[in-house]
């Protein structure tokens, strides 16, 4: 039987930034939403709730005088990420 796919990875945004986040490992706020075109409102709303999930860490820093975010994904965001390819994987299969 298989699997159903995780309904909170199926939003657009948070399924672009774990995709960035698992080929890039860590990157800045400002390169999340120039990759995906989302506002730094929408940005800020997925990562807080990727972070509550345990998913990803972010980290707030300064540079001189400019603050910066950046964000790093974490063991369990990739498991769960990998899962989610899988499943999808097989129910791609299966419309053959």
């Amino acid at each position: 039987m298989k699997q159903p796919l995780d309904p909170f990875l199926q939003n657009r945004l948070r399924l672009s930034v774990m995709s960035i986040l698992m080929t890039n490992r860590e990157v800045a706020f400002l390169y999340l939403c120039e990759q995906t075109g989302a506002t730094d409102e929408k940005m800020n709303e997925q990562l807080e709730l990727l972070e509550q999930k345990g998913y990803i860490t972010t980290m707030r820093a300064f540079f001189g005088n400019c603050p910066r975010k950046s964000c790093m994904i974490e063991p369990k965001g990739e498991q769960v990420f990998l899962d989610y390819i899988e499943t999808l994987e097989e129910h791609l299969k299966e419309k053959k």
